[in-house]
């Protein structure tokens, strides 16, 4: 057998376990966090979306640190974070706030008017709201906007959308920017 060979297949065989050695945790680490899906904002600029999700411990609890995540998907169904101009200013999560042992308060950037309650609901958790007077389970955000002259958009309004809590009729409501 040519010494080339064998030195090597020894090389693809260690250079594995070398690896493993020097990062176990960070390699074989499974997160035991889960994720579930609370609502999303669409806008009419294009069809990239900002989704909301919770993250769950393994025993489907809230975790106790920033429990909401959100996150783009784009047209082609990428993900994406938000750059910090869109968290800090549009779609990020200005405040997070737990209430009770599976309940937070969620303040969005764009939206400060706006208080999410983040509660479970029978098997899940979802986001409250009120919607026309009226506590909804929050399921979409609709921003209506229009380019200005100096590229930066002008919103002309906000549909929320969801369900009533009693009944799970659908509710919408409109918010038109002063």
């Amino acid at each position: 057998m040519n010494p080339v060979d064998d030195s090597m297949r020894s090389f693809v065989i260690v250079l594995p376990l070398l690896i493993l050695s020097l990062f176990p945790q960070s390699i074989l680490a499974v997160s035991e966090d889960k994720v579930s899906h609370l609502f999303f904002i669409e806008r009419s600029k294009n069809k990239n979306l900002v989704h909301y999700d919770i993250r769950l411990t393994g025993n489907t609890g809230l975790v106790d640190i920033k429990p909401v995540n959100v996150y783009w998907v784009l047209e082609n169904g990428r993900r994406e974070e938000l750059n910090p101009i869109e968290r800090k200013y549009a779609y990020g999560i200005v405040h997070q706030e737990k209430l009770d042992q599976n309940k937070f308060k969620v303040i969005l950037a764009g939206l400060k008017r706006l208080e999410i309650i983040v509660e479970r609901m029978n098997d899940s958790f979802k986001a409250m709201v009120s919607i026309n007077g009226m506590e909804s389970v929050l399921e979409k955000i609709y921003i209506k906007s229009e380019e200005k002259r100096n590229g930066l958009p002008k919103v002309l309004y906000i549909d929320l959308f969801g369900r009533t809590k009693g009944t799970g009729l659908p509710v919408r409501e409109r918010i038109v920017p002063k």
